[in-house]
């Protein structure tokens, strides 16, 4: 089946899908509206923090906004492993078995609208957090290094869960692999890059590699991040795959 025709088909059942669920309608609506949150919630607790303990919040800014990225992949994420659910256990995916749209073709949709929205959603939240001043190489390149934890997340879901109640805790126990991620901020290289087996890693460190003036060791980084996450995500396509066709 023809790509364009596959975005027209799929395209309209999605939007539909979304439409009619106020979970999935308010998660992508209010992803976005975090960066204002940000914006305004960061600076007052860092003015509490400067008052009363004398700490000083604003040279931690890289770290904070790097979680934005994730935050924001992770959520357009969680709305299409539930819809990979909800289409899983009406048995649609089984029905594209034996249409001329394949389970291949499926996925092919399913994943680059995923990584597009998280791309376009990125760039709108971390502008909209504006505590860090940020160049259009910095954020479209961490936006496109972050972007494929979005179908990393949905293919788990996906795979691992059988029904919506797992799917919420599968994506809360998912959300704890963020603190590692986050830790290793602390910790000095050689010793960070043990924390390159998980993939958020990667594109929090090359949002704080371009935050330190260091472009070309960021282009470095986003390609190994961007391989790494690649295997992920093949591995987990092949195990969906598996998991629809069973």
């Amino acid at each position: 089946m023809s790509t364009p025709a596959v975005w027209r088909s799929l395209g309209a059942v999605d939007a539909r899908n979304v439409s009619r669920d106020p979970m999935l309608w308010w998660i992508l609506v209010l992803t976005p509206a975090s960066g204002l949150l940000f914006r305004f919630v960061v600076p007052a607790v860092a003015g509490a923090l400067g008052e009363r303990f004398g700490f000083d919040l604003e040279p931690y800014y890289p770290l904070i906004v790097s979680v934005l990225p994730l935050a924001v992949a992770g959520m357009v994420g969680a709305v299409v492993g539930f819809l990979l659910l909800d289409q899983r256990d009406d048995q649609t995916l089984s029905a594209l078995l034996v249409t001329p749209l394949t389970l291949n073709d499926y996925l092919r949709y399913r994943l680059t609208a995923v990584l597009l929205a998280s791309i376009a959603l990125t760039s709108v939240t971390v502008r909209l957090a504006g505590l860090r001043e940020t160049t259009t190489l910095q954020l479209a390149v961490t936006s496109v290094v972050a972007a494929p934890l979005a179908p990393i997340y949905a293919l788990l879901l996906g795979s691992f869960a059988a029904n919506k109640v797992q799917g919420f805790a599968l994506s809360k126990a998912i959300g704890v692999v963020l603190v590692p991620a986050i830790v290793s901020w602390f910790v000095a290289a050689p010793w960070q890059y043990a924390f390159g087996v998980i993939p958020h890693y990667w594109p929090m460190k090359v949002f704080w590699l371009f935050d330190g003036g260091r472009a070309g060791a960021a282009l470095a980084h986003a390609l190994i991040g961007l391989a790494w996450q690649g295997l992920l995500v093949a591995w987990l396509g092949r195990r969906f795959a598996r998991v629809v066709r069973q």
